[in-house]
């Protein structure tokens, strides 16, 4: 493993010495950190972020979007002035207790 084309080594038996010293706590540090990566809680912990993470991202597109549509309805039923848009919403209205009445009827007949 050593490379031949180096000098010889001319450190001191305690300079060699300090240097195992050094990577043997290099060493050490490191398989601590292995042991801790692969534990299974932080395994478990890790899956649980990122799960937390894309529910919060799948959260917030949803929640833009559902702000998108309900400013796009209101824009539809209201002016820029905030009066609403009677010959739009009376219609939507009507549309709306049309489909309640026809849910309720449609109940009743199931439980008869």
């Amino acid at each position: 493993m050593s490379d031949t084309s180096r000098t010889p080594d001319t450190r001191t038996p305690a300079q060699i010495e300090a240097d195992i010293k050094r990577r043997r706590e290099t060493l050490a540090e490191t398989l601590d950190e292995i042991g801790v990566r692969v534990h299974p809680k932080t395994i478990v912990g890790d899956a649980k972020a990122k799960v937390a993470a894309n529910i919060d991202h799948t959260l917030g597109r949803a929640y833009v979007g559902v702000h998108r549509v309900v400013g796009d309805v209101k824009g539809r039923l209201v002016t820029e002035e905030g009066a609403p848009r009677l010959e739009r919403i009376v219609p939507v209205a009507l549309v709306v207790v049309g489909v309640v009445g026809l849910l309720a009827v449609g109940s009743r007949r199931r439980k008869r």
